[in-house]
């Protein structure tokens, strides 16, 4: 691994995952406060180094690649810890509140390799986007999102069709149902014991019996 005094120049690593985004500065301190992008906090506390890379404009291809994106830089997580909703960190290379209020936006990405071993019964959030999600066999359609309601996770899942063969692969690729305004039609399916009976992360398939107007 890359010494530490070295790793803000070095390259990024290619299992980068995004987690969340600074939204302020945090005390006088130059500590940071980041958003998660899901309950799931836990690695940006675990994480001894965030990847962040600045705002770019969505208009912007080039860099729609964390590892490829020239002004992503690591920082060292000095301390960490929760604070409500969110979590607050003193990194190096800040440690001014100016410098702290000037990443405001900056998106945060976390190495794979930190990320704690879920349990047989967990899934991390992130793992379960893009996974393609089946009612009695038949393709309902793909996790875009999971979001948090409070009580449990809910799956965000854009409608998809598959003419024939029910199970996507390179030659069978199914198709986004669109609306009427020619919007992705999309369904919330609580991520909930009751109505997910299986979830195979390698596989990319969920089963669940949620009632689904087919």
């Amino acid at each position: 691994m890359t010494a530490m005094a070295d790793i803000g120049a070095s390259q990024a690593p290619d299992d980068l995952v995004e987690l969340g985004r600074i939204v302020s500065a945090y005390g006088v301190r130059g500590w940071v406060k980041v958003q998660p992008h899901s309950a799931q906090g836990l690695v940006l506390r675990a994480a001894p180094v965030w990847w962040l890379a600045p705002p770019i404009p969505p208009a912007s291809k080039l860099y729609s690649q964390p590892d490829l994106n020239p002004q992503l830089r690591a920082h060292k997580v000095k301390q960490v810890r929760p604070q409500g909703s969110t979590v607050v960190a003193d990194l190096e290379h800040v440690g001014d509140r100016d410098i702290a209020e000037s990443m405001r936006g900056f998106t945060v990405y976390v190495s794979r390799q930190y990320f704690p071993k879920a349990q047989a019964d967990e899934f991390y959030w992130v793992d379960l986007v893009n996974c393609y999600v089946f009612s009695d066999a038949r393709l309902v359609g793909v996790v875009d999102e999971v979001v948090d309601n409070g009580a449990h996770a809910i799956l965000r899942v854009q409608r998809m069709q598959l003419e024939g063969d029910q199970t996507p692969s390179p030659e069978h690729q199914p198709q986004l149902l669109l609306d009427e305004k020619g919007r992705p039609q999309e369904i919330l399916i609580p991520f909930v014991a009751a109505h997910v009976q299986h979830v195979d992360i390698a596989t990319r398939r969920i089963e669940t019996d949620w009632p689904l107007d087919l």
